[in-house]
């Protein structure tokens, strides 16, 4: 259950990369460590492989901690001595917070030693009626930096940032 802690943390702060993007100041690291809420992990099934020291949940899969929550297809967590290593979501990731927005790519990946985040594939940013579109945001959670940007992409391969901000109404 420690593994699946610190899988939701990063994610965290993966979807307070909105809010980082939006206001150009890093998010703290320790912001998502500081978390002690209840992990919460279901899925319609999960197989463990000794062999491989991994863990897959597989269908409908809902990772919540506090108010922060992950959904994907399936996700696997490996482990090396004893310890969570990588953290692999796939298809249709969502991650929601509501402080910080939604963020969605059809992967994601948390290194756990590196204390790196990556969604990739069609990765939407989304606050209020500001969207960020890339194909890959890596985000750092030792330095608080976030990036969106092409993931090396070709040129002209639809690798480009897009980015809408709408302005609050002042009356």
């Amino acid at each position: 259950m420690k593994n699946v802690i610190a899988f939701c943390a990063a994610f965290a702060v993966g979807a307070l990369a909105t809010s980082t993007l939006h206001a150009a100041a890093p998010v703290k690291a320790a912001t998502a460590q500081k978390q002690d809420c209840t992990i919460s992990v279901t899925s319609d099934k999960f197989t463990a492989d000794l062999n491989a020291k991994t863990g897959t949940y597989s269908g409908n899969v809902m990772v919540t901690q506090c108010d922060t929550k992950l959904r994907a297809d399936t996700v696997r967590i490996t482990t090396v001595n004893n310890q969570a290593d990588k953290v692999n979501a796939n298809g249709n990731v969502v991650v929601d917070s509501p402080k910080s927005g939604t963020a969605t790519g059809q992967t994601g990946v948390y290194d756990v030693p590196k204390k790196i985040v990556t969604l990739n594939g069609n990765v939407v940013l989304k606050k209020g009626k500001d969207v960020m579109r890339g194909p890959q945001l890596v985000v750092n959670l030792a330095t608080g930096q976030a990036n969106l940007g092409s993931g090396g992409a070709a040129p002209g391969s639809g690798g480009r940032v897009q980015a809408v901000f709408t302005p609050n109404k002042t009356q």
